[in-house]
């Protein structure tokens, strides 16, 4: 199966090219979000776990990655790897087709745009293991985690083979695929690895915080909006709905974090904001300005008390992975599954509301089964590593700090700030 030839639309091309610009600056922009949560003798190590992935994520891509998510299926769970390994069978003229799209976009526009998705994912989970996993053990599991979780699924959802595909589940932009994957493995990883030795609560830099949320929310409009790879009416939906989201859900936090402490706090703010992005991630193209404003509401009241269930339970996921990204990926994918019009995006499906009541079904399922995919394979990879190299840092680095103990190197000079 050649790619096709046919002509650029330069117009489409354009904006592909400046979406996947906005995907890529979410990963510093994450770095940065978790290199102010954590404490001044970890950001480097937390910061690094989210660049190496720029790094070391692309080499797999350019390898098997590619290939494995978008390349012909075997059994509707994973691509060929060797039919785009190392990029063979594309050129300069090849044209992305896959699924009968006509947009006239290079398909080393999508091999790149496709690349930042499969990025950020796996940096996501940093998070909820904060303070406590090793370089190498991080090394070996970012690799483990694209090979056996990230890429069945992007082929699954996004391959127009794919077994998810052909069911008829709806994923905009990553509910399932980035989110849900995402929180659940958090989830998994903490329960392994365990709690931290030294829990520091309070936020070293705030406003290091809130540069990371601006980089990941101006990203956001690449993320959702290119996922239309192309320029139309339903790309501009996209794009608003990405804002209106997280703006009411980063209202809708503060609101009740104000009422239940009498303070509004800027963390819970930023924190609401991201909340709302990853809910309306797998929505984006398929609902209303109006839909996307409650899901909003939604996504802030119930991510909030998710993070509340996360600490009454005393599951130590350190900068709230799961009630974020897990918890809104999958009420994302759910309200996808009632709320969604065709009279917004006429290529997807009537949700629940309007009598689609299989495909809410199926979308239910669908992020029931990535949930438990992902739980699994986390926790046995992470036991698997363990036997092969420690996944814990010892006692006294993680008194020392991972930033001068795994990696010889501070953030900050003794006595400043």
């Amino acid at each position: 199966m050649e790619p096709a030839i046919m002509a650029i639309d330069t117009g489409n091309t354009a904006f592909m090219l400046v979406c996947t610009s906005l995907v890529m600056l979410m990963t510093p922009g994450l770095a940065f979000f978790y290199g102010g949560l954590v404490g001044r003798k970890n950001v480097l190590a937390i910061m690094i776990q989210s660049f190496v992935s720029m790094g070391w994520t692309t080499v797999i891509w350019f390898a098997v990655g590619y290939s494995m998510c978008f390349g012909p299926s075997l059994g509707g769970i994973i691509g060929d790897p060797t039919y785009y390994a190392f990029l063979n069978n594309i050129t300069l003229t090849s044209i992305f087709t896959l699924g009968g799209n006509d947009a006239g976009i290079p398909l080393v526009v999508h091999v790149a745009y496709q690349m930042m998705f499969a990025i950020i994912t796996p940096a996501l989970i940093t998070g909820a293991f904060a303070n406590r996993v090793t370089f190498k053990a991080y090394m070996l599991f970012l690799t483990a985690w694209l090979i056996l979780v990230y890429f069945p699924f992007c082929h699954m959802i996004w391959h127009p083979e794919g077994i998810l595909f052909k069911w008829g589940v709806l994923d905009f932009a990553g509910g399932i695929v980035v989110h849900n994957t995402a929180g659940l493995a958090a989830l998994a990883s903490i329960l392994y690895v365990g709690k931290r030795r030294i829990v520091e609560n309070t936020a070293h830099n705030i406003p290091l915080i809130a540069l990371g949320t601006g980089l990941l929310w101006f990203g956001w409009y690449g993320f959702n909006a290119g996922s239309e790879f192309r320029v139309d009416s339903i790309t501009a939906s996209a794009f608003l709905n990405t804002d209106i989201s997280a703006s009411f859900a980063a209202a809708t936090w503060m609101f009740i974090e104000w009422f239940t402490t009498r303070r509004p706090k800027f963390v819970g703010l930023l924190t609401g904001a991201v909340a709302g992005l990853a809910t309306i991630t797998p929505c984006a193209g398929y609902v209303s300005p109006s839909t996307a404003a409650l899901i909003g509401i939604m996504a802030g009241v119930i991510c909030f008390y998710a993070v509340a269930l996360k600490n009454k339970l005393g599951w130590d996921d350190a900068l709230d992975v799961w009630g974020v990204h897990g918890v809104g990926g999958l009420i994302g994918v759910i309200f996808l599954g009632i709320f969604a019009s065709k009279a917004w995006n006429p290529a997807g499906a009537d949700g629940l509301l309007l009598g689609g009541v299989d495909f809410f079904g199926k979308q239910c399922a669908a992020v029931l089964i990535s949930s438990i995919w992902a739980f699994a394979f986390t926790y046995g990879m992470l036991w698997i590593i363990d036997q092969i190299t420690p996944v814990r840092v010892n006692p006294e680095d993680e008194e020392k700090g991972l930033d001068g103990g795994l990696h010889g190197e501070r953030a900050y000079q003794e006595g400043s700030m």
